[in-house]
């Protein structure tokens, strides 16, 4: 049955109320079952031996003492994980990762592993683990591994994306350029031209749970992992392609997840643990450390980014540009590319350009956190667009009113817009009570704007219907932020129940058919359609069940709020049947009643959101207090308006953390040495003010119910916001986040001293 998935004008009764969250009750009281929950008999511990260096070579590795310790059972290195990758340098790259060959090319990359009968057992074998290092000189900086000279951190690498191809290689792996118009003839229309550059440091997802799975691979080659993840199926197929197994051999279950921001988008100890489960042949359980998780798994990169913009006296912008420099770790990536394309996307330019470039560091590779890329870029153009307004002489807002995107505008990564929430998002912060509140000494108030693709993707869903009425609905989008329920009630909006009567689960990799990663705001967004597909496909079954019970043909049944109804005054005798009842005679009526749905969904829909931040910063120390928080979103239309509200929170309270102290700090040597949440500091509830929201619903037309990602733009305005509000309390612009008590210190001695 083909689908159509666009938008369509409906009432709704179940879509947009807040029932209950259907894992809330495992949750707090610890039932649910996270990725270190798991235990299989007979099970093995896992740990991993790192390098102590950011880069050096590997001139040997001696692990016959650790093999003779008794209650050690297996000892791998990269020789037990060859190279199947075929050429595919990206998938090289991944299991270069998860276990160095060659080269160690950061502080805590892995160079061998164990599995023991216990946990002292497994550390002590590490210790005996000689490893012999040939130590190179490293760079962590992106500027200076940007540098002509930098230490080259791999020879293989020549830049991409310039006109004339490099004879050398460099730590630059690619240029990116987006735009169009002309932006030298631009500038020179414009009255009023801000130029300044920009940093921020390196930060982690921060999620409670560490990594951790449990690995078994029995003799016959079948296998199972158990996992912490957002993709279950991703997870498998990089797995199988590591190891060189069939894809149908090895079954992933994801756990329940602490926190994962798209940090556990990629593997990094679960191919290990299967290789060791393989070489003992006993099961494996391996969880990372805090200290391991922060060397060892993907943060954001660190950026360095110049931004130029112009405008007219009247406010209009003129021509903008940006140039990004973006860390990826040792391996290539594309996050430059992303900040590039992200950069200006709220507002409407006919010229405008962005160059990005993709940084190697010796450093952790580098993973996705929410909108990745994003944040910076906006922290980078926000605080210049705030100062531009100044010079000219507007309001915040109403400058970015005046130029903000439109339906129909050219965005500046290429694609015309369709029906946007940028400027509704503006108005709606523009009235807002915040915007009018007082302020004291010594407080500033700052505004920002974030942008956010969004993506849909391969997904598929199965919803079965049970003799007693009740409907199980399997997705293979992990749920992250609370999916199941939002799925619950699109299923039962969709079939006319009510939302107690679905159950939604997670399915594992052998029970459904591929899904992509739960990333990309996507998770709500394409497993939703995919479940209104499924739901009207099995609609589609329970008429023609209803017609059979009849004895009518099934063109003659309707279905509305949860009955089949026959129409036209020939049948008006036939009462309506419920779903319960043509479920409870589906034995004698053709068997099972089930809907599945597989589909890639498209038409994701970008988001804007609008942020309003107050700030009070003690002039004597630095220390900053955040007094208010406001976060103004479009959500498509809010499936759970509390699930959104929550999504817009904890994108607002990470970009607090980010703001303010979230960083990594490289010694000299090249190592972490804040690898902790005791100097690593994120927000605690005493750091954070109530965080209003507001819920804007501009509808995606390319979607039956209008639904847009909302999970991941509430992060890419809070470092401009934050920052804005900051400059605006101490009177000096701040251009390096996070913003501690000695970089605005040192800002307001710079600016005394001029």
């Amino acid at each position: 049955m083909n689908f159509d998935p666009r938008l369509t004008n409906r009432s709704f009764t179940a879509v947009g109320t807040r029932p209950i969250r259907p894992d809330g009750i495992d949750k707090v009281t610890g039932r649910a079952r996270y990725g270190a929950d798991y235990n299989m008999a007979g099970q093995l511990v896992g740990r991993v031996l790192r390098s102590p260096h950011a880069h050096a070579v590997i001139r040997g590795i001696d692990t016959s003492k650790a093999e003779a310790l008794p209650g050690v059972k297996a000892v791998i290195t990269a020789a037990d994980l060859p190279d199947l990758t075929n050429g595919d340098n990206a998938l090289r790259d991944i299991l270069d990762n998860c276990m160095a060959r060659g080269k160690a090319l950061y502080d805590g990359h892995a160079v061998a592993a164990v599995a023991a009968i216990d946990a002292r057992t497994a550390r002590q074998a590490l210790k005996l683990i000689m490893v012999d290092y040939a130590v190179l000189p490293h760079v962590t900086d992106v500027d200076e591994a940007f540098r002509h000279g930098a230490p080259l951190i791999n020879e293989a690498i020549f830049t991409e994306g310039l006109e004339e191809k490099p004879v050398k290689p460099s730590n630059v792996f690619k240029r990116t350029q987006y735009g169009h118009g002309d932006v030298h003839k631009g500038f020179a229309e414009a009255d009023f031209i801000v130029e300044r550059s920009f940093r921020t440091e390196q930060t982690h997802q921060g999620y409670i749970e560490p990594h951790a799975c449990v690995a078994s691979v029995s003799s016959d080659g079948m296998a199972e992992l158990w996992v912490c993840t957002q993709g279950p199926f991703v997870y498998r197929q990089h797995c199988a392609q590591l190891l060189g197994m069939e894809a149908s051999k090895l079954r992933v279950t994801s756990s329940e997840i602490g926190g994962g921001f798209g940090g556990k988008t990629h593997v990094w100890a679960e191919p290990v643990a299967l290789a060791l489960s393989r070489k003992a042949g006993r099961p494996v359980k391996l969880v990372m450390t805090r200290d391991e998780v922060f060397r060892a798994s993907g943060p954001t990169s660190a950026t360095s980014i110049d931004v130029k913009i112009g405008a007219r006296k009247d406010g209009t912008i003129t021509a903008a540009e940006a140039t990004l420099r973006y860390s990826c770790g040792p391996y290539p990536g594309m996050w430059a590319e992303v900040g590039a394309m992200t950069a200006f996307a709220c507002y409407r330019l006919d010229n405008v350009r962005t160059v990005g470039f993709e940084v190697l560091v010796n450093r952790p590779k580098t993973a996705a956190y929410r909108a990745p890329s994003a944040p910076m870029a906006a922290f980078a153009v926000e605080s210049s667009i705030d100062e531009l307004a100044k010079k000219v002489g507007m309001d915040a807002v109403d400058f970015r009113i005046r130029n903000a995107a439109q339906e129909g505008t050219r965005a500046s990564y290429g694609p015309v817009y369709g029906p946007i929430g940028i400027g509704p998002t503006l108005e709606a912060v523009k009235k807002h009570p915040h915007m009018q509140a007082p302020l004291k000494e010594n407080q500033g108030r700052g505004m920002a704007c974030g942008f956010w693709f969004n993506f849909g993707g391969q997904t598929c869903v199965d919803l079965n219907i049970g003799m007693d009425g009740s409907v199980s609905l399997a997705v293979g989008t992990v749920d992250v932020g609370g999916s199941r329920a939002s799925l619950s009630l699109v299923a039962a909006e969709e079939l006319g129940i009510d939302y107690g009567q679905v159950k939604a689960i997670v399915a594992d990799t052998s029970s459904l058919g591929y899904n992509d990663m739960t990333d990309g705001s996507r998770g709500t967004f394409s497993s939703s359609m995919a479940t209104i597909s499924a739901a009207r496909n099995a609609i589609r079954i329970l008429r023609e069940r209803a017609a059979q019970m009849w004895d009518i043909p099934a063109d003659d049944v309707v279905w509305e709020k949860g009955h089949a109804l026959a129409k036209g005054e020939k049948y008006g005798n036939l009462s309506p049947l419920s779903l319960k009842e043509i479920a409870a005679q589906s034995g004698t009526t053709g068997g099972p009643i089930a809907g599945h749905s597989e589909l890639v969904a498209d038409g994701a829909g970008v988001s804007f959101a609008t942020h309003i931040c107050d700030i009070e910063v003690d002039r004597e120390t630095g220390a900053t207090r955040v007094l208010r928080y406001t976060v103004v979103q479009d959500a498509g239309k809010a499936v759970h308006p509390t699930y959104v509200e929550g999504q817009y929170q904890g994108g607002a309270a990470q970009g607090i953390g980010w703001a303010l102290n979230e960083e990594y700090i490289y010694g000299k040597d090249g190592r972490l040495q804040n690898a902790g949440f005791l100097d690593y500091r994120i927000p605690v509830c005493s750091d954070l003010p109530m965080i209003d929201t507001q819920i804007l619903e501009i509808p995606n037309p390319n979607h039956p119910y209008g639904v847009r990602g909302v999970g991941e733009t509430s992060i890419v305005p809070p470092l401009a916001a934050i920052a804005n509000a900051v400059s605006n309390a101490v009177g000096v612009r701040m251009t390096h986040i996070p913003m501690s008590p000695p970089r605005i210190l040192a800002a307001l001695e710079q600016f005394q001293e001029k």
